[in-house]
C-alpha cells in the first residue's frame, strides 16, 4: 500500500536508508497536486493557524477527500493540527515547507521560461516542406 495515496507512516526512522531514499520519500508526500495546492494555502499565512472551513473553501475539496490528503501530510510531518472544541485548524511544520514551495515555484518558472523561448524560437523557424509521396516512393529515400 503507498503512503501517499493511503496515508501509511512514511519511513524517516530507518537510519539504515540512504538520504536519498528518505528524501525520495519525503517528495512522495508532495506527490499530489491537492497536498501542494493545501501547502501553498497554509504558505501564504505561515504564523496563522487556518481553519478546516478555510482549507475546504480554499480547495473547494469535499470534506472527506481534505481530511485524507491533510492525513498524508500529517503522516510526512509537514502539517500540524490543533483542535479547539469542534473546529481543527493546520498550520505547516516547518518554515522550510514553506521555503520548499518557494524554491519549486521558482524552479517551475525557470523550466517553462526556457520551455516558452524554445517554442518562440521554433516559431521563428522557417518551414521544411513536406515531400510529396508517389506512388514509387514509398520507402526510406525514395526506395519502393
Amino acid at each position: 500500500m503507498d503512503p501517499s495515496i493511503h496515508g501509511g507512516a512514511p519511513v524517516f526512522t530507518d537510519a539504515s536508508r540512504p538520504l536519498y531514499e528518505v528524501k525520495a520519500n519525503l517528495f512522495k508526500g508532495l506527490a499530489h497536486p491537492l497536498r501542494v495546492r493545501v501547502l501553498e494555502v497554509l504558505a501564504a499565512a505561515p504564523d496563522v493557524e487556518t481553519p478546516v472551513s478555510e482549507l475546504l473553501d480554499a480547495t473547494g475539496l469535499e470534506a472527506s477527500h481534505l481530511s485524507q490528503h491533510l492525513a498524508v501530510l500529517r503522516n510526512y510531518r509537514l502539517v500540524t493540527a490543533e483542535r479547539r472544541g469542534n473546529q481543527v485548524s493546520y498550520r505547516l511544520a516547518y518554515p522550510q515547507v514553506a521555503d520548499l514551495l518557494r524554491v519549486a515555484r521558482a524552479l517551475l518558472g525557470e523550466i517553462l521560461q526556457t520551455t516558452e523561448r524554445q517554442l518562440v524560437e521554433q516559431a521563428g523557424l522557417p518551414d521544411i516542406p513536406l515531400r510529396s509521396a508517389s506512388p514509387a516512393s514509398t520507402g526510406p529515400a525514395g526506395r519502393p
